[in-house]
């Protein structure tokens, strides 16, 4: 009996013996990882963040004076409250990002890190310190171009293929967040085409992105697993989480090779107003198309006039490219220069006609509608403002959802519009209570004018009503 007992004591001992031995080599033989060896991620930002930079500018704020005797007295300090601080207020200081696009140092970021900026600081991910300039800007994509001087070899990002990403593809995000140097952050693109509407955003083709983007992440690199950057991080939904935006870089491509070769955009011109083609429209118009756009007016000395477009037009398709409403029509235009030919697919009155249009640009034709208002262009240039008929461009770079009215392009400095508070993007809605939805309807005003010009402005999607004096200057 003890026999038996020793034996099978004897075989518990070798089945663990030997499960020790058969377990071990295994154990033994697994590897041991090794950090970052396999992560693109790691790989991404130790090759290509030495292209992204840090953007400090400074703004001087406009100072004003008010003329007043003892406007120190701490007694007109209480009196005048606030008005001292901001007539007197110190530069501003801003930070963003940006990431170098070419050896001689220039460098990609958004208008609104450098705009109106008096000085531009870049800071290298080394802490080398360089003056930038700035090339150019676009407001309307939010995009500027500025440059560098340095004798040492730059690292390049190298700009990728932003309409060949798809949703759920990893990216990273590199930049300055609340002033935190080179942050990384890491997600992937939520989805493409979004629309933003606000008061300093408007546009249609952002990329989505939950890689966390927050203020001072402005002008940086939205980079794919390729380390190729497919957008510029542009604007996040205040306190939201995972969901930032930027502009796809095929966008700002075309955008960035105008700044450095003209210092601005040069976007082409049909003039025309149109709207989306409704199945309402269609049927009152008779017409068996599916899509397209219906023009609702043709502008003076135009490429459209001059090619023949006519009110109530309805053009399907473009360079061969069917369209699909009115905001398809607005993102092929962006992407049109000046000389550039529309052969467009046009039908009127039940036939279909082809119309071939070459385009100017959008500056020079602002313009000659300028120009077009004779005496009562002159008359509002008198108190410091230029104007231009309502387009969709324009509508479209300042937020504006009303056709009506006449849009302030440019406010003089110190003029009589600047003292009262007129602003660009401003819409002068009524002149002497004379309603102006075409340029040529500012010349009725100035047949009977007196001392003073009463103005209905709508900013914001308010109206409201504002006076200047003729007789000051």
């Amino acid at each position: 009996m003890r026999l038996k007992i020793s034996i099978f004591r004897v075989l518990i001992l070798l089945l663990i013996v030997s499960d020790i031995f058969i377990s071990a080599p295994f154990a033994l033989a697994a590897p041991i990882p090794t950090r970052n060896t396999d992560n693109p991620i790691v790989r991404i930002v130790r090759e290509y963040s030495p292209a992204v930079v840090n953007i400090d500018v400074e703004t001087v704020a406009r100072q004003q004076r008010l003329n007043l005797p003892f406007q120190d007295d701490s007694f007109f300090r209480r009196f005048f409250g606030d008005d001292f601080e901001r007539f007197n207020a110190p530069p501003t200081r801003g930070r963003g990002s940006g990431f170098i696009v070419s050896s001689d140092g220039r460098i990609l970021t958004n208008n609104h890190v450098v705009d109106g900026a008096s000085r531009i600081t870049v800071t290298m991910s080394d802490g080398r310190t360089y003056e930038a300039e700035v090339l150019g800007s676009d407001p309307i994509f939010d995009l500027a171009v500025i440059k560098i001087n340095s004798d040492v070899e730059l690292v390049v990002l190298e700009l990728g293929d932003s309409d060949a990403v798809e949703v759920g593809e990893r990216v990273v995000a590199i930049g300055n967040p609340y002033g935190f140097e080179h942050t990384v952050t890491v997600g992937v693109i939520s989805a493409k085409n979004r629309r933003v509407r606000a008061r300093t955003v408007s546009f249609d083709d952002f990329l989505q992105t939950d890689a966390a983007i927050n203020p001072g992440n402005s002008g940086g690199p939205l980079i794919d697993m390729y380390g190729k950057v497919i957008g510029i991080n542009t604007a996040i939904i205040p306190f939201a989480q995972g969901i930032g935006f930027a502009v796809p870089v095929n966008i700002a491509r075309q955008i960035m090779d105008d700044l450095v070769a003209h210092g601005r955009v040069r976007r082409g011109w049909l003039g025309i107003s149109y709207q989306t083609l409704t199945a309402e429209l269609a049927e009152v118009y008779e017409i068996d198309v599916e899509s397209g756009i219906i023009v609702v007016s043709v502008l003076h000395d135009t490429p459209a006039e001059r090619a023949g477009l006519q009110r109530g037009d309805v053009i399907i398709t473009v360079n061969g490219e069917q369209i699909e409403d009115a905001q398809w029509f607005i993102n092929f235009m962006r992407g049109s220069a000046p000389g550039y030919e529309l052969k467009m697919q046009v039908v009127r009155n039940s036939r279909t006609i082809t119309i071939t249009a070459i385009l100017d640009e959008v500056a020079d034709a602002q313009g000659r509608v300028a120009a077009s208002l004779g005496t009562g262009a002159e008359l509002l240039r008198s108190i410091g403002v230029n104007v231009s008929g309502s387009t969709p461009e324009l509508r479209r770079q300042y937020n504006i959802e009303s056709e009506a009215g006449l849009i302030i392009i440019d406010v003089a400095d110190d003029s009589p519009a600047q003292r009262i508070g007129l602003r660009e993007g401003d819409v002068i809605l009524e002149i002497n209570r004379t309603i102006v939805n075409e340029p040529s309807d500012a010349n009725d005003v100035t047949k009977e004018r007196g001392r003073a010009l009463v103005l209905l402005i709508e900013r914001d999607g308010r109206t409201f009503f504002t006076s200047v004096n003729l007789e000051q200057p």
